[in-house]
């Protein structure tokens, strides 16, 4: 019988292999089973490949002072094929008094001790597309009882990259350490010393066709001691990017184009957005105003500043003109 919307399910399924999130659906049952009006059951908490055969019955068995327990299994697809067994003779007939909880990648190992009567499952699926990771900063920041706009959380992504768990700390850190709306121009203040970052960011704005932008974050850069040659650097990425995801075939997923190109799902996507109005000659001229104010910022020119105004400028005229 499934489980009522109180009471802790006798078997639960955690599967994927987001670590973060499974962490939390883990803390999130153990929360509920300690919610229970019978008292906090006695917590197990093992890995899969740690037990032997016999070591689950004995775990699972009920303590001499009776009460129930909450036993963890975790990587169950990583348990032998006895251990595998016991497991699935649990999930089947779980004994009174006993909660279990297993963790599972997805993959084809052990697979089905994801199935079963009764059986709860709660999916926590890798985090791959750049709009997954921009709803789950929308999440995190909601936990927390703030907004940011988009351009807060995509300036977030670039600062801080695509690690869950440095996601999340970082929309902890900026929800109890700013105020208002969390906007572009916050986490710019708040990650200062991010040189790289801020680099991707001013790239990011021009292939966007975002002039202002653009020139606005290049001056707060250079000013705040950023090197002229990261920027160069960023934006001879950024528009190399456009090129080589324009060249690919569009009807292919993120994911399979990514495997091809070595980049992330999320930074396919983010590109195929920045491609609108970009056509191949644009991007070749593109090119061509990268390459001199990368030379001119490594001495031919008087001005990096000047420079890399400039290539900006050259930069959004050819997705305009294109």
């Amino acid at each position: 019988m499934a489980p009522d919307g109180n009471a802790a399910a006798p078997v639960t399924v955690i599967v994927g292999d987001e670590e973060l999130l499974v962490e939390r659906a883990v803390l999130a049952v153990t929360a509920q089973a300690g919610a229970d009006p019978a008292g906090p059951p006695d917590v197990h908490d093992v890995r899969a490949a740690d037990l032997r055969p016999g070591d689950l019955p004995a775990i699972a068995a009920p303590s001499l002072f009776g009460g129930r327990s909450l036993v963890i299994v975790r990587s169950a697809q990583d348990a032998t094929k006895d251990v595998a067994a016991e497991l699935a003779r649990h999930v089947a007939d779980p004994p009174p008094d006993v909660l279990l909880v297993l963790t599972h990648s997805g993959g084809a190992r052990n697979k089905s001790l994801l199935a079963g009567q009764g059986v709860r499952r709660i999916d926590c699926p890798a985090v791959k597309r750049f709009g997954e990771r921009l709803d789950f900063l929308r999440a995190e920041f909601g936990r927390a009882g703030r907004k940011a706009d988009d351009g807060g959380l995509r300036a977030l992504l670039d600062a801080v990259g695509t690690d869950l768990r440095e996601l999340a700390a970082a929309c902890s850190q900026l929800a109890s350490d700013t105020t208002g709306v969390i906007s572009q121009d916050v986490v710019a203040r708040y990650y200062r010393g991010r040189a790289e970052a801020t680099g991707f960011t001013v790239a990011d704005r021009a292939v966007e066709g975002k002039l202002g932008e653009a020139l606005s974050q290049l001056r707060w850069a250079l000013a705040t001691g950023v090197s002229p040659v990261l920027i160069t650097s960023a934006l001879a990425q950024g528009v190399r990017a456009l090129g080589r995801v324009g060249t690919a075939a569009r009807v292919r997923s993120a994911d399979a184009l990514a495997a091809e190109l070595g980049m992330p799902p999320w930074k396919v996507d983010r590109v195929r957005q920045q491609l609108r109005g970009w056509t191949a000659e644009g991007v070749a001229r593109a090119h061509a105003a990268v390459a001199r104010a990368d030379a001119q910022v490594k001495g031919e020119g008087a001005s990096p500043g000047y420079a890399l105004e400039r290539a900006i400028a050259e930069i959004v005229a050819c997705r305009s003109e294109s």
